[in-house]
């Protein structure tokens, strides 16, 4: 039996532990003993950006990022866009920027060495309630989405001034979109409550399973007319156990 290397370990301000372990080509981050990311599917965290980009429909100047994680919403950012796009990203946790240029880099082909990354040790939400520049797309791939929260403050990200916060930074044609392990009937009231469309849709990570599923809250202006709040994509129970993103076993 393979056993688990640990590679690297962190502990934040607060007083949480977070680590870096390994077994094969698995290679998976935990915080407080909970299981918060992992490379064995990110397929979710690809469509996090492909689809907001898609639906955008025209050329990006500028993109933030909440969160690094192994680099895969990053990745696909950077396929999508032009050579003069600037894409921000934030990241709280800076032993987790360490360890994606020493230990996992290479599993989303070392995006931090892009020219176009602008890379910030922040709280997104500090990044937010700066003066600045409109961003075309805003994509928040922070914790396991609004019910499931690593850090007590990050619940700000979710609740109205946080979502009001993204709608002031977001260009009126833009697309903001946020990642989530279930569907959040809370963080959908939210999102009634301001001036935007927006939508749901539910990855299947595994074609026939449908306790596999991951889902991607889309809204803005820059949706089409034509969508409303109705999910899209698959609509059973979420399946994506809130420790991690891994697959349910």
């Amino acid at each position: 039996m393979t056993l688990w290397t640990e590679l690297a370990r962190a502990s934040t301000p607060a007083g949480d532990e977070i680590n870096l372990r390994r077994k094969g080509d698995l290679y998976e981050i935990r915080f407080n003993g909970l299981e918060l990311m992992s490379n064995i599917n990110f397929r979710s965290e690809t469509m996090l950006a492909e689809r907001s980009l898609r639906l955008h429909g025209r050329p990006v100047r500028r993109v933030l990022i909440g969160g690094l994680g192994m680099g895969f919403t990053l990745r696909a950012t950077l396929d999508w866009i032009g050579e003069n796009t600037e894409v921000t990203v934030c990241e709280l946790v800076p032993e987790i920027v360490d360890w994606n240029r020493q230990h996992i880099g290479h599993l989303a082909g070392h995006p931090l060495r892009d020219r176009r990354v602008d890379l910030r040790i922040v709280d997104v939400q500090r990044l937010l309630e700066w003066n600045g520049s409109d961003y075309d797309v805003i994509l928040m791939d922070t914790d396991n989405g609004p019910d499931f929260t690593v850090r007590e403050t990050n619940e700000a990200i979710y609740d109205e001034s946080g979502l009001e916060a993204v709608h002031r930074r977001l260009a009126p044609d833009g697309i903001a979109a946020f990642w989530s392990a279930t569907v959040s009937a809370e963080f959908e009231d939210r999102l009634d409550a301001l001036p935007w469309r927006w939508r749901r849709d539910d990855v299947s990570l595994i074609s026939g399973r449908a306790d596999a599923v991951h889902h991607i809250y889309f809204a803005g202006g820059g949706l089409p007319r034509s969508v409303d709040a109705r999910p899209t994509g698959m609509h059973s129970k979420p399946g994506r156990h809130p420790e991690g993103r891994g697959l349910p076993a």
